[in-house]
């Protein structure tokens, strides 16, 4: 599509009339829990004036004013910003094509009628609201064109289709949310982040979600939208009641769907956004769809155990008590042990080399896979236990109490050194830390399974974390449905970060000689383990020492389930 051609789609879509009305109210009541606080980002928003161009402005202020402008006006039309473009530029330009976010600019007139920005970028943003955090300190270069007018101003003729914000006004004019998609068995919802900029979110989400999930998660996830489903007119009714209305297209498929997983994924995504009633037709003049959203399950929230002298203890008070039937695991340095959600799946390494199933109820202790360098276990909901060899080639290990093995493709992985591995709660992806010739990298990919839910191949990674360098060895884990937990390297040593898979990287406090994290549902549930045998527990933005455990039993492992 031409830049021409886009620019005229643009003003096409903003001219859509607003015409819409599934009478489907959202609950308002039930347990109080813990928001993440976004409505009160308002009340700290400092709007901030576009200014258009000075008549006597050389070609490098003409730019800085140009840059200026569109970073107020992010959330606006640009009416300010073209300004500074000639008269051609204006319709060419495509401000939604890309947006930088960028710590530091630097413009500099290069040529009689060019003018070069250098960016300090910190993260990047494609047309669809997919952020990716780029390495610490990374650096782009844009260059601007521009030409006189019949008056003798300066004006650009030519600029790069992006957005360029710094990082405070992107935390101001764009809103983080997630796009909820089906697991492939239809039993849990998994969520996908989007950074959209903070106007008509509601329609740019449900545009999303009706093209469906990112590449690297396309084949591991579904929906219940079905193929071709558009949304007409191109645009959400969002009231201030909290009242939102739209129409789908083509309607008999739209009727046709299944209509209550449908609806579970629209309430899901639009939830955040203050819907508390969604109306939905199918086809233009319909009456609105009738149901209610399915009620899918989350995972429930884990207990806590640790691992000493090979035994598995969990916390009872302020005193660690061996878990029932649980007999220690044996070996030369057991450590690594890993459960399902049920319990039924228990499984250690008994050394770096040998996988175990821990012995439960008088079982024997059976060796389930030998092989080098063996990360920690990670148990899914359909009880796969995941690991992967060190030097892996390829590809990573998915084994079954019965000593069922299968080796999961993972192309990218080849020629890379596998040092963690994590799979998420509800089986749809999986983290993993590796070291290759670029260094140390955490990425998450989809998992693509059969019929049967047996794990087939790892799709493509996406980076995540890329601003740091997470700790040789060190243990990953899903701090909630979108974020992970990483040890990676900091000025005072091993720093715990919080990891989205889309999003800015945020560094908790240092803890001396970290070498192994522990989480279940958000930074409340956050351990971590010391070199030493310490475990402590995440409050208060810092890490107290757990009552009852201390480092004369040397705890060699912390976990929840998963």
């Amino acid at each position: 599509m031409t830049r021409a051609v886009r620019a005229r789609a643009v003003v096409c879509v903003a001219s859509v009339a607003f015409a819409l009305t599934a009478c489907v109210a959202i609950p308002t009541g039930g347990p109080v829990t813990v928001g993440r606080g976004e409505e009160v980002r308002e009340l700290d928003r400092v709007d901030v004036l576009a200014q258009g161009p000075q008549s006597d402005a050389d070609p490098a202020r003409i730019v800085e004013g140009f840059l200026l402008a569109s970073d107020a006006e992010a959330t606006g039309d640009f009416d300010v910003t073209r300004e500074f473009l000639a008269a051609d530029e204006r319709t060419e330009w495509d401000p939604g094509a890309d947006t930088i976010v960028a710590s530091a600019t630097q413009v500099e007139q290069t040529g009689d009628a060019q003018v070069t920005v250098s960016l300090t970028v910190k993260a990047k943003v494609d047309a669809d609201g997919r952020y990716v955090e780029v390495p610490a300190d990374a650096l782009e270069t844009l260059r601007y064109e521009l030409v006189q007018d019949a008056r003798g101003a300066w004006r650009i003729s030519h600029a790069p289709d992006v957005l360029v914000v710094n990082s405070r006004r992107f935390k101001q004019q764009f809103r983080e949310t997630s796009l909820y998609f089906l697991t492939p068995d239809k039993k849990m919802l998994v969520p996908e982040v989007r950074y959209f900029r903070d106007r008509s979110v509601p329609t740019a989400v449900v545009r999303a979600l009706l093209a469906g999930p990112s590449t690297w998660l396309q084949d591991s996830v579904t929906s219940a939208f079905p193929p071709g489903t558009e949304l007409k007119p191109e645009a959400v009714s969002f009231e201030s009641g909290g009242v939102a209305e739209m129409t789908l297209e083509p309607a008999r498929a739209v009727q046709e769907a299944d209509r209550g997983l449908l609806l579970a994924q629209l309430e899901a995504s639009l939830r955040p956004l203050g819907v508390t009633t969604l109306v939905v037709r199918a086809g233009a003049g319909g009456p609105p769809l009738e149901g209610t959203p399915d009620r899918l399950p989350s995972p429930d929230p884990g207990e806590l155990e640790i691992l000493v002298d090979g035994q598995a203890l969990r916390l009872v008070g302020a005193a660690p008590v061996a878990v029932a039937d649980v007999l220690p695991v044996q070996g030369a340095r057991p450590s690594g042990a890993a459960r399902s959600a049920d319990g039924s799946v228990r499984v250690a390494l008994a050394d770096a080399s040998t996988l175990v199933a821990v012995p439960v109820d008088g079982t024997a202790q059976r060796t389930l896979l030998t092989g080098p360098d063996l990360v920690a276990p990670s148990v899914d909901r359909f009880a796969w236990v995941w690991t992967a060899s060190g030097s892996g080639g390829g590809h990573l290990n998915a084994v079954r109490l019965d000593g069922t093995s299968v080796e999961v493709t993972a192309d990218w992985l080849a020629g890379r050194t596998v040092q963690a591995v994590r799979v998420s709660r509800d089986g749809t992806r999986v983290a993993v830390v590796s070291r290759g010739p670029d260094g140390v990298t955490l990425e998450v990919a989809g998992v693509v399974r059969d019929g049967g839910n047996v794990p087939l191949l790892v799709g493509p990674g996406v980076g995540a974390g890329a601003s740091l360098t997470p700790v040789a060895g060190a243990s990953i884990v899903w701090v909630d449905d979108v974020t992970l937990g990483v040890l990676a390297d900091g000025d005072a040593g091993a720093t715990p970060y919080l990891v989205p898979v889309a999003g800015g990287s945020t560094p908790l406090a240092a803890v001396a000689d970290a070498v192994e994290l522990a989480a279940d549902r958000g930074t409340r549930s956050l351990y971590v383990v010391t070199a030493d045998g310490d475990l402590r527990r995440h409050e208060g933005g810092t890490w107290v020492p757990v009552p009852g455990v201390t480092g004369a039993l040397e705890v060699a492992g912390a976990a929840f389930p998963g």
